[in-house]
């Protein structure tokens, strides 16, 4: 469908798609195919209902083809024809349209009956009905556009999806709310759906699999009713009198600019051939067709949002026996003239002068404009289309340098006016001086922002001309004119990007169209626009401008974009967060070596009227130069010829013309002939014979899915495969040229740039030489390749051929299968059954690890889309169906970001809820409860949030993942008002995994999380898992952690309703403090009577602090009332006489004399508007006078009358007072109280009583749902769950009660853990919900926790395991032997050791969650943490490691000596003689590579394979740089300190090596070779670590510490110093941003967020351990140092032996 001839201007184009929809349809931009502005398509937008453009632009925009009538009469007949039939059938078509549907399922699926059902045709939609194009009467010859098929077949076989009608709005609302409904090609997936579950489904899946290549590809078949999924679909076919519009998709992107700006996107090999077999498969298709597509390059390849290829057959598609390629004409078409096809359309003048050609040839055209036959604007242009600008698209428009400052008139024999080429104009902008600090202090070094021309300045320059929607979305939502810069001068002033063609070709644009807005005023010293731009553009084609151009190309497409040349330049960009995201638009760099100057100096004996001279008169001109001039100039012809040819790669050619082929023998064109003649007729013969098998069920389909002992072929198959199709012959020329492409293409997709340019393919036209760039190729895609572009079309396989071919793995053959019917045009939900289905069924076993890894990314973004409940189950069989197949790394690649996005499906909108709440608290919340509770989300959360789905994860991704990325998000669905069913099953996750996360962490990512959340829409689910946490751990785990936590919380409130803060801060302490009061209401049971008295009413009560509080609210004052005799109740009436009476005396006088009236008008205080959800149910009081009515007769009736008149002296006011007002009067029998207060107070639920409902997590967590509790622990748990009872018997006297929990003290686990209250400010009321660990701060004390001695001698090391209950010690042992120890830090006991070490252990490792343990003393030793028996040694030959023994004897000595802690012997320094070349120094593990490195004696890098037990490589570093051998002192990899939000272990990049001479060696992991060495300190560097990949961090003993920026340069430039320790610094330990070092007995703080400051250094404020208990300062010499960060902890080791456990 050729589109050259037919080309019209914007403005025309767009004034005539307005004109065939109407105005109300958004024309975004035209897509030209050449370098002006000329175009036959456009990008359109159709708005939504009530006239707005769609939030989600890319799915409701489409591209408008128009094709003119008189080139494609038998389309303009098809649909005439069609339209003609649906008037006159309207009346009866249903029926008939039935029975034409059922004739076309019976051709496609089965053999013919006769010759005449051959004529049979599919369907093609018109309008909402199927039209039977049999009746049309113009099918009997074949289509121009197929060599086997007429019309009546091939059009709808290639847009079976099309709406036929007339061009009209409501037409292409229909199109458009079809295609986005899903529902074109939904029948054909529920088809599908239904074979797989074994169901009647009819012909449409079975057809639709045939389309795929099942059982295998077809290149004879009758055209169907079904599209290809690989096609792109056309989804309408709207005539008008004088051309066609067709209806394409817009997808996001196309294979061109994946190419150009995301290469990455393409992430590996695999990928590459998918998506080969994909524009195969759709090849095939076309070939079987008789349609040869003519123009395949990646720009006719569309890119969906899942990188799923359509191939574009709008451009031109060809008829078998006709190919015109546009890449290979540029002979042909060079001669060719643009202009619009409208008559006196005004830019016919605007670019009369310009020698416009429809094709961008750039070696030409540089050639041209070198010799000075091609204006400067010409070439610009041409370099814009080179580098995917688009003129028209205000996101990425076509980009032109400002060459004057508009001061003065632009006069070449003067240099004032003319801007600096030389620099950007972000640069001029800006200064030197606000880049340099720029690119010093930015995170990521740059200069200038990732774009020269921005959305925003396109706007604001064309703002007189665009739409005012546009402008408020693009400049400003408020329109304001006289923001907008009124004159040339200020314009150029105020932008810093450059300028664009329009001001230097159409006047129009000064002129204002907006309400309010002035024309843009033009110079002084140019009268009108019209003159101003002939002025602009004289200036940009004089030869001032001509001399310094290149300067200006250089920094916008050429060499000064990247490298030293972008540094000095000052143009360094600031690259894409994401480079393996799919763009469409990026800075593409088109040249690596500087652009040629401009050959000018001959222009200037001319007139400036003349823009060229002929050839003659050039070369009279050069005749005349003298024999110097002549040198100069073949130089620079030279220099030009070169680059030229080094820029090959912008002219790229994917097509040949045959005519330029040597003439083949006759009789080898008539066999050719011969053959395609007779593949016309036999496919069709087949194809009457052949059909799908009858018994297709979902087995026929697992059983070609099945991968296992499929696996790719090898290098000789291929080769083999290679002969025999050489041998076989191809259907034509034409569909041979397609193979050509094809190959190229895939060459290309290796080698990310082109095969052929015109150079090149002309050479291996001529003399068969292949490109150079051949040898690049992988050697399976060179046999491939080099088949494809045979110069012999004839010995060129054909598509199906190479699909068949061994180059593609079974794994892309059945990863298509399985994702293919995932691409139709369906709507979420039924892919989603179907991938559910398929999946249920074993299709992603069948296919294996990597298919199904490959199958996930388009898979999951529907499991996260808006679900109902059916949907939700069916996107929880898909994850747990994705779990069974995929590897650990999959897992935490693919499915935890699902997971994630699910999770916060309600968090992020409980985000935003909270900060609506500073004016409409109660209603914002009542409607996201509302919101949340109708959400489909819910049922999916429930599925998830099952303990044994959370346990799959936490096995794959490892305890501190899940912590860092799921365990926040399951507190987050306790939070403002969330469903109940995934509250609840969320409570019972909470509860089941503490357990196993024991209790530092339970307090710091658990109990702290949902303390925070108190106040902000905590549920009861969220209060129910602290008191069953309680219930859990324990007595002394309430006593010492949570209650601490609980009155700080309840201070912190009552202070805040003493200040004047903010009415929102009110409400959310007023409501904190009730969620408090409650937790303590639930924790009261289960703690002893006396325990109770002794820690809430033995000093003040928290609750008596609290009623006596004037300011709080009336519903906090009722909870603090009820939950006071609920604790007295629990206490008893001695107790309470005790501890409670006394105190409530304030209370009660207070009341007595209080003038308040009984109703309570609510005026006292602060009259907060807060939620009485937490109260619903009690007797509500109205005033704190009603407080009386609420204490004194329970009280009474608790203690009896005389207690408690004795006590309170205003007891006759109080009962005066009840009697008067509520007709309350104490009756006495005897000394036995008897009141009505029994019926007040039966009137109040208590927690403990609702805790034994029918439904509570804690019930589900003991009877087996949700995450098991572990049985070791079973038996406890659940006692710590009894209800309260037990304790009625045990605690009878308090003083027995007393010493038995001081003696049980030091039993109980984690006994020597403190409270975090001591360290925590308390709640933060403006802090966000569900915050991850990094958003709660950790405040250090320095204070010593506990002590252990762990060695004899001085303890060397430290290793933490991942999940933060096990530490492993390495040490000296008696006789200066190493032992190694492994501490379970939950009652801090030593439970094994390994002492197979000869020497001092000086090392120690764990090897990830193997239960593997490195230890060196100069040798490794790998050995297993539980049994502690040895698996491996390690070691490099020496003449002086005689001691080394064997791993039997090593072994053996471990089973002899099961204690060694009986000496005390302490070791000396840290190397106390010359060390061994030899042996190991230390040790760092790569856990994505699985890999150990080692340092060694001589500076080399030794890499052991742990897991097969074997040596590796060495490296070894350059001794020329020292005077003397240095050892490796420490090891690091980028990132190795650093877990990645997500779970990921991406595999790190360098490795770096720190020596005892002071210098710092960067490796690059994948050569082994040295990117840098430098001299890093002055002293022994004792510790690096990389806490990101472009940060490394060191210490030393010359006292400091320094961190290493090496994005900058290499060797780093200058660090940023830490100084302030007064001894070297031993070691470090890195958490956040935070480091904590060590040196001698003093630990340092210091950040990594606050480094950059003036002078480049940070102090560092030493300071030492105080024990926490005594306060007494630690003295012993600090050697290693480890965070826990979880626990929020900090561990060290000293060198007198001892481990210390710090906070």
């Amino acid at each position: 469908m050729e589109q050259e001839e037919q080309q019209s201007c914007f403005e025309c184009l767009k004034r005539r798609i307005i004109s065939d929809f109407s105005d109300k349809l958004i024309f975004s931009y035209a897509l030209s195919d050449s370098a002006f502005p000329f175009a036959s398509s456009a990008v359109v937008q159709v708005p939504n209902s009530n006239g707005n453009p769609s939030t989600s632009a890319s799915a409701s925009q489409f591209v408008l083809v128009q094709l003119p009538s008189h080139k494609h009469n038998c389309l303009i007949e098809y649909i005439k024809e069609s339209v003609l039939q649906d008037n006159e059938e309207s009346d009866g078509y249903v029926n008939g349209g039935n029975q034409d549907q059922e004739k076309v399922n019976a051709l496609t699926a089965g053999p013919a009956t006769s010759d005449s059902s051959l004529d049979q045709s599919p369907c093609l939609q018109n309008g909402d009905k199927i039209a039977n194009v049999n009746q049309t009467g113009f099918g009997s010859s074949t289509c121009a556009h197929s060599s086997r098929f007429g019309c009546v077949r091939t059009i709808p076989a290639l847009a079976p999806t099309a709406h036929i009608g007339n061009s009209s709005y409501s037409n292409l609302q229909k199109i458009a709310s079809d295609f986005l409904s899903g529902s074109l090609e939904d029948h054909v997936l529920r088809s599908l759906s239904l074979l797989i579950e074994g169901k009647a489904s009819g012909r449409d899946g079975v057809n639709f699999l045939r389309l795929i290549g099942l059982p295998s590809f077809e290149e004879s078949g009758i055209p169907g009713c079904l599209r290809h999924p690989n096609i792109i679909p056309v989804l309408g076919l709207l005539k008008t009198s004088e051309h066609v519009n067709l209806v394409l998709p817009k997808t996001p992107c196309t294979l061109e600019g994946i190419l150009h700006y995301c290469p990455k996107a393409l992430k590996s090999e695999w990928h590459i051939r998918f998506l080969a077999y994909q524009l195969l498969s759709a090849l095939v298709y076309l070939h079987g067709l008789g349609v040869s597509h003519g123009n395949i390059h990646p720009s006719n390849v569309m890119l969906t949002n899942s990188c799923w290829s359509w191939l574009s057959i709008c451009d031109k598609p060809m008829s078998g026996s006709n190919v015109n390629s546009r890449k290979g004409e540029s002979d042909t078409t060079a001669s060719a003239r643009l202009c619009c096809c409208t008559d006196s359309c005004f830019s016919q003048v605007l670019y009369a002068d310009l020698k416009l050609s429809p094709s961008v040839e750039w070696h030409s055209q540089f050639d041209q404009w070198w010799k000075g036959e091609l204006s400067n604007f010409e070439y610009l242009l041409v370099l814009n289309r080179l580098a995917g600008r688009r003129w028209g698209d205000h996101t990425f428009h076509t980009v032109m340098p400002w060459v004057v400052d508009f001061s003065t008139k632009p006069d070449e024999n003067s240099d004032s006016g003319w801007r600096d080429l030389s620099k950007s104009k972000w640069r001029l902008a800006k200064g030197d001086e606000q880049l340099d600090f720029t690119f010093s202090t930015s995170e990521i070094p740059h200069h200038v922002s990732d774009e020269c021309l921005s959305e925003l300045a396109v706007c604001s320059y064309k703002a007189r001309r665009l739409p005012l929607s546009v402008l408020r979305l693009a400049v400003r939502s408020v329109y304001e004119p006289n923001e907008y810069p009124s004159n040339m001068q200020r314009l150029y002033q105020w932008t810093p990007d450059e300028c664009i063609p329009e001001f230097y070709c159409d006047p129009q644009i000064f002129y204002s169209l907006q309400p309010g807005m002035s024309d843009l005023a033009v110079p002084p010293w140019a009268g009108s626009a019209e003159e101003f731009i002939k002025l602009h553009r004289d200036a940009l084609e004089s030869e001032r401008v001509s001399h310094q151009i290149h300067h200006w190309i250089d920094i916008t497409f050429g060499y000064k974009m990247s490298g030293q040349a972008a540094v000095s330049a000052k143009n360094v960009m600031l690259p894409s967060s994401d480079t393996a995201m799919p763009r469409s638009v990026g800075r593409r760099q088109l040249f690596t070596r500087p652009h040629p100057v401009r050959r000018v100096v001959f222009r200037k004996k001319h007139d400036s009227a003349n823009t060229s001279m002929n050839q003659s008169q050039l070369n009279v001109a050069e005749n005349d130069l003298p024999l110097l001039s002549e040198t100069v100039h073949l130089q620079q012809l030279e220099e030009v010829t070169a680059f030229s040819e080094h820029a090959g790669y912008l002219s790229p050619c994917y097509y040949y013309n045959p005519e330029k082929f040597a003439q083949d023998v006759p009789s080898v064109k008539e066999l050719a002939r011969e053959t395609f003649e007779k593949s016309i007729c036999k496919p069709l013969e087949m194809s009457r014979n052949y059909r799908m098998p009858c018994d297709i069920n979902l087995s026929y389909l697992l059983e070609h899915m099945e991968v296992e002992g499929k696996g790719s072929l090898g290098y000789q198959e291929l080769l083999l495969w290679r002969q025999k199709s050489s041998c076989s012959r191809a259907l034509s020329e034409d569909f041979a040229k397609d193979i050509f492409s094809i190959g190229c293409v895939l060459a290309e997709l290796h080698l990310k740039r082109p095969l052929f340019n015109s150079t090149s393919l002309a050479s291996y036209i001529q003399s068969g030489i292949s490109p150079g760039s051949m040898q690049e190729l992988p050697p399976h895609t060179k046999v491939l390749v080099e088949a494809c572009i045979q110069k012999d079309w004839a010995r060129r396989p054909s598509a199906k051929s190479i699909l068949e071919s061994p180059y593609f793995p079974a794994t892309v053959k059945s990863a298509y299968l399985f994702i293919a019917p995932l691409q139709l045009l369906a709507n979420d939900g039924t892919r989603l059954q179907y991938s559910a289905n398929f999946a249920k069924q074993g299709a992603l076993k069948a296919m294996g690890t990597l298919a199904a890894e490959m199958c996930a990314p388009y898979c999951l973004p529907l499991v996260v889309s808006p679900l109902s409940d059916i949907e939700a189950e069916w996107a929880y069989v898909v994850l747990k169906e994705f779990l069974k197949c995929l590897t650990p790394k999959a897992v935490k690649d693919l499915i935890l970001p699902a997971i994630q996005k699910i999770l916060q499906a309600s968090s992020q909108l409980c985000h935003y809820t909270y900060h609506l709440c500073t004016e409409f608290s109660f209603l914002i919340l009542y409607l996201f409860k509302y919101l949340v509770q109708t959400t489909g989300y819910s049922h999916l959360k429930v599925s998830l949030l099952q303990g044994s789905f959370m346990q799959e994860i936490w096995n794959f991704i490892g305890k501190q993942a899940y912590l860092e990325t799921v365990h926040p998000l399951v507190i987050s669905n306790l939070c403002i008002a969330p469903h109940r069913s995934s509250a609840a099953v969320a409570s019972v996750l909470l509860i089941g995994t503490s357990e196993e996360l024991g209790v530092p962490i339970t307090v710091n990512q658990t109990i702290l999380p949902l303390i925070y959340c108190f106040g902000k829409g905590l549920c009861p689910d969220g209060i129910d898992v602290l008191v069953r946490l309680g219930g859990l751990f324990g007595e002394t785990f309430i006593i010492r952690q949570l209650l601490p936590l609980l009155k700080q919380v309840a201070r912190s409130c009552v202070n805040v309703s003493n200040t004047t803060k903010p009415e929102p801060i009110q409400s959310w302490s007023a409501l904190a403090l009730i969620d408090c009061l409650t937790t303590l209401d639930g924790l009261v049971a289960l703690l002893p009577r006396e325990v109770v008295a002794k820690e809430l009413f033995e000093d003040r009560s928290l609750h008596v602090m609290v009623l006596t509080q004037t300011n709080l609210e009336i519903s906090v004052i009722q909870v603090a009332a009820n939950t006071l005799i609920a604790a007295c109740q629990r206490i008893g009436p001695d107790l309470t006489a005790l501890h409670v009476l006394p105190q409530l005396k304030e209370l009660f006088d207070e009341l007595a004399f209080s003038q308040e009236a009984p109703a309570g008008s609510g005026s006292f205080g602060r009259n907060l508007k807060i939620s009485r959800s937490k109260v619903d149910g009690e007797a509500q009081i109205g005033s704190r006078m009603d407080l009386v009515l609420l204490l004194y007769p329970y009280f009474a009736s608790l203690l009896g009358t005389e207690k408690l008149r004795k006590c309170c002296a205003t007891w006759l006011l109080l009962e005066q007072y009840l009697l008067r007002y509520h007709n309350w009067k104490w009756e006495c029998t005897g000394d036995s109280p008897r009141s009505g207060a029994e019926n007040i107070t039966a009137k109040r639920p208590s927690l403990n009583k609702g805790s034994t409902s029918d439904y509570n997590p804690a019930k589900l967590l003991l009877n087996g749902a949700g995450w098991s509790i572990p049985q070791s622990q079973g038996i406890k748990g659940a006692k710590n769950l009894m209800p309260q009872k037990r304790f009625d018997g045990i605690h009878q006297r308090p003083v027995e009660g007393h010493a038995a929990t001081s003696n049980l003290l030091k039993s109980e686990p984690w006994f020597w853990l403190p409270s975090p209250a001591a360290s925590w400010d308390g709640p933060d009321f403006l802090g966000r919900v569900g915050s991850l660990k990094e958003e709660f701060p950790w405040k250090i004390r320095a204070s010593v926790i506990y002590s252990i001695r762990a060695h004899h001698g001085a303890l060397r090391s430290l290793s933490v395991s991942q999940d933060e209950c096990t530490v492993f010690t390495a040490g000296t042992g008696p006789g200066f032997k190493g032992t190694v120890q492994k501490w379970e830090l939950s009652r801090i006991n030593c439970v094994s050791g390994y002492y197979g070490h000869e020497e001092v252990v000086n090392d120690i490792c764990a090897l990830s969650s193997s239960g593997r343990i490195a230890s060196s003393d100069g040798t490794i030793h790998v050995w297993n943490s539980i049994t502690g028996e040895v698996v491996s040694v390690f070691s490099e030959p020496s003449i002086y490691s005689a001691h080394i023994s064997s791993p039997s004897s090593q072994s053996k000595t471990n089973d002899h000596h099961p204690s060694m802690l009986n000496s005390n012997t302490l070791s000396s320094g840290l190397w106390t003689s010359a060390f061994d070349g030899s042996l190991y120094t230390c040790m760092h593990y790569l856990e994505s590579l699985e890999r150990l490195v080692v340092g060694t004696g001589n500076g080399s890098l030794r890499f052991i394979d742990v897991s097969q037990g074997q040596k590796l490589h060495l490296w070894r570093g350059e001794s020329a740089d020292f005077s003397f051998p240095s050892l490796v002192s420490a090891i690091c990899s980028c990132g190795s300190d650093k877990t990645p939000v997500d779970g990921a272990l991406a595999p790190p990049s360098w490795v770096a090596a720190g020596l005892s001479s002071g210098h710092c060696r960067l490796f690059d992991l994948r050569s082994g070779n040295v990117i840098a060495s430098w001299r890093a300190h002055d002293g022994y560097v004792t510790k690096l670590a990389a806490p990101e990949d472009y940060l490394l961090v060191s210490s030393s003993l010359d006292k400091t510490l320094r961190v290493w920026d090496l994005r900058r340069s290499w060797p780093p430039p200058q660090p940023s110093v830490l100084r302030g320790h007064t001894d070297g610094v031993s070691g470090f330990s890195i958490w956040g941003q935070d480091i904590i070092s060590i040196s001698r007995n003093k630990i340092g703080l210091s950040t990594l967020s606050r480094f950059t400051e003036e002078d480049g250094q940070q102090r560092i404020t030493p300071q030492k351990l105080y024990a926490a208990d005594n306060g007494t300062k630690n003295v012993s010499v600090l050697s290693s140092i480890s965070i826990l960060p979880l626990s929020r902890l900090f561990v060290v080791g000293t060198e007198d032996g001892y481990l210390r456990i710090c906070c």
